[in-house]
């Protein structure tokens, strides 16, 4: 059985090498790059040739794009910022070898948040299916937050997928501010609308779902400026689509007031 490893990058050079070196020892790696500016796909080139540029369509189609590419029997997605630790390689040679009642495998990840591994918060367990057969899984178009569509079985496998999530706070700005921009976008193309009241009563109770709720308190200060994150994210996210409501509803009114004149 034979591996592809697909990532989709895009200004990755701090941690790609570190992603790509834990899975070198792969059959083949497939590498999506919407537009880096830095070294990222010369990182890339030490470890694969096959490298596409591709514009940016959201993570869904980004990674549809990579799996497309693949022609590994079985397939491993990593986001840039994962990796995997010494001896990987035996536990998922060995996952793949199942028969094809296994479709797919779920990992045990851990996160980290400003330097410290998170255990509560809800990022504790976190399960995500990432290796999986080539001809029976898909990834949703989703613009942010896609997930993996699996046709069969889906196990557990016993490996622990390390996700560096955010190295400092100017991160958690520019992803809150990236992912709350995608997602209020993706909830106006549904249909959805919200008001400021919204806005605020997701970013209170995401505080205390995070902090309160689901142990946040239990990792510390990090736990806390976790915490703190989340609410500005959703806060974020609704204020976001309450603005393109408002935009769209502007638009409407001008072309009705030309359409009139």
């Amino acid at each position: 059985m034979s591996l592809s490893v697909i990532v989709i990058t895009k200004n990755e050079e701090a941690v790609i090498r570190r992603c790509l070196e834990s899975v070198a020892w792969a059959d083949e790696i497939v590498v999506v790059d919407s537009g880096s500016r830095d070294d990222t796909t010369a990182v890339c080139r030490e470890f694969t040739d096959k490298i596409v540029h591709a514009d940016w369509q959201g993570f869904g189609p980004q990674k549809n794009l990579a799996l497309g590419l693949a022609t590994g029997e079985w397939v491993l997605s990593l986001d840039a910022d994962e990796y995997l630790p010494s001896g990987a390689e035996t536990l998922v040679r060995e996952a793949m070898s199942c028969g094809p009642e296994t479709s797919a495998y779920r990992l045990s990840r851990v996160s980290s948040y400003c330097g410290r591994w998170i255990r509560h918060s809800g990022w504790a367990p976190d399960y995500v299916t990432r290796l999986f057969m080539r001809d029976r899984g898909r990834f949703s178009d989703d613009v942010v937050h896609e997930r993996l569509e699996v046709q069969g079985r889906v196990a557990i496998l016993d490996l622990t997928l390390y996700h560096e999530a955010f190295v400092d706070l100017e991160e958690v700005l520019a992803k809150v501010d990236r992912y709350s921009t995608l997602s209020a976008q993706s909830m106006y193309e549904r249909g959805r609308r919200a008001t400021l009241g919204q806005a605020v009563t997701h970013g209170l109770w995401a505080f205390i779902r995070t902090y309160l709720l689901r142990g946040g308190i239990a990792d510390g200060r990090e736990g806390f400026m976790l915490a703190v994150s989340n609410a500005e994210g959703a806060y974020y996210r609704y204020a976001k689509l309450m603005l393109l409501s408002k935009q769209a509803d502007i638009s409407d009114a001008s072309r009705g007031h030309r359409h009139d004149l």
